[in-house]
């Protein structure tokens, strides 16, 4: 008796960190110019999930409720009298972002963009409002 192949699933293989990088990539260019030039030299880093350290630091009970964090010092708070900081790092969390979009259906472009950009008006100093309308000028 012929071997039946199984069924596909019905689920394909979970984007990697390289595809989340790349989707993050194309979101960052579709930001107005105006933002990309003044994004300068911020990193965006993915990873699977953020410590627990870092989590706890921000008062939430697990990782897995963080899609994203900007570290740095938000453009509004600069000196020039300032000492060296360290580099602008945007962090996006594959396996958060992968259940949020499992959750609610969102195209996983426009989520991973919505998180990068959220993220990215902390490094601007722009409060909630101001995100929200970036975000709505880059779609």
């Amino acid at each position: 008796m012929p071997m039946t192949p199984p069924r596909p699933s019905r689920f394909g293989t979970p984007p990697s960190l390289d595809d989340i990088e790349r989707i993050a990539r194309r979101a960052l260019q579709s930001l107005p110019t105006r933002f990309r030039r003044a994004v300068g030299d911020v990193a965006v880093r993915v990873e699977d999930l953020a410590d627990d350290g870092v989590a706890a630091d921000l008062g939430l009970e697990s990782a897995w409720d963080l899609t994203g964090l900007y570290h740095g010092t938000p453009l509004t708070e600069r000196s020039v009298s300032a000492p060296p900081r360290t580099p602008d790092l945007v962090f996006l969390y594959r396996l958060p972002i992968l259940s949020e979009w499992v959750e609610t259906g969102e195209d996983l472009e426009r989520l991973v963009a919505s998180v990068l950009i959220h993220e990215i008006g902390h490094h601007f100093g722009f409060s909630d409002a101001d995100i929200e309308a970036l975000e709505r000028e880059a779609e």
